[in-house]
């Protein structure tokens, strides 16, 4: 075979493996994937239908306020995106991510299959971050299907109304989608956290279900350290603290302060764990 001087194959080109289309098409073939995406188009259809099996009862203790963000949610369809928004951002929202970014190369590990794709050969960085860019389009491809949805269907069945909130007065709904649109961006960024963390376990172990759930597990301890208010201003610099801090968003007048730390925060931990991922894999002996 022809070479050229610096021992590589001639016509060859780092930059021309693993195409982005070729894994994006790959990932899409996966059950995991059909089955995260079809659930976040389902999820809003089964709340809907839910609302639709509403007794009308009052008495029901310790749920006003739950009640009261569920008449909301019928008000429109955009209070019925906000509401979709609202019951998935805490956890489902976090395990779509982490199954994104926590079983892309720890299942390649698992099937034996990693070894053979760096011996196409495809440099150890370019693999990792086709991978991290396939994920993260698939984690936005979720959070928009569930916001579209939602928005689709709400506005089918409630109308085109103003979007409501306990926290601000009524919007427009032009400004309203507006608002939804930028609590759907600060979304995105927050769970960048989560991108993050679930990637950098991936890259240190073969058991995807371990990454996955590694990466909830520590994001819902991070939640839960956040209530302990003993632990003052070290709160602050928990990943989680700021992550509904996209409620100003919805306030009058918005109230942005909360929302540049949290993007601050997030970015910071996101590449931190990035950095981590791709020191740890290129250094990594890979054997499966």
């Amino acid at each position: 075979m022809a070479v050229v001087d610096a021992g590589e194959a001639r016509g060859y080109r780092p930059s021309a493996t693993m195409p982005f289309a070729a894994e994006f098409r790959r990932q899409a073939s996966r059950r995991r994937t059909q089955l995260a995406l079809g659930f976040m188009v389902l999820l809003p259809l089964i709340i809907l239908i839910a609302f639709q099996f509403d007794s009308g009862g009052d008495d029901d203790n310790g749920r006003n306020e739950f009640s009261s963000l569920v008449e909301l949610a019928t008000s429109g369809g955009l209070n019925f995106t906000l509401f979709s928004i609202f019951v998935s951002a805490s956890f489902l929202l976090v395990v779509v991510v982490a199954l994104f970014c926590g079983d892309t190369v720890a299942s390649e590990a698992s099937w034996g299959s990693l070894r053979y794709l760096l011996a196409i050969p495809v440099p150890r960085a370019r693999l990792l971050t086709v991978k991290l860019v396939v994920a993260l389009a698939y984690s936005g491809l979720a959070l928009l299907l569930l916001a579209g949805t939602a928005l689709v269907a709400g506005t089918l069945r409630y109308g085109w109304s103003p979007l409501r909130s306990t926290v601000a007065a009524e919007l427009e709904p032009t400004e309203g989608l507006l608002r939804l649109l930028a609590v759907l961006g600060y979304l995105a960024v927050v769970l960048l956290v989560v991108a993050g963390l679930a990637f950098l376990l991936s890259v240190t172990t073969d058991a995807a279900l371990g990454a996955v759930g590694g990466a909830v597990l520590l994001w819902i301890l991070s939640s839960i350290l956040d209530q302990i208010t003993a632990l003052g201003a070290l709160r602050d610099f928990l990943p989680t603290h700021f992550s509904t801090a996209w409620l100003g968003l919805l306030s009058t007048p918005v109230q942005t302060d909360d929302v540049v730390r949290g993007c601050i925060s997030a970015i910071s931990y996101a590449t931190l764990f990035w950095g981590l991922a791709f020191w740890r894999f290129t250094r990594k002996d890979i054997t499966s």
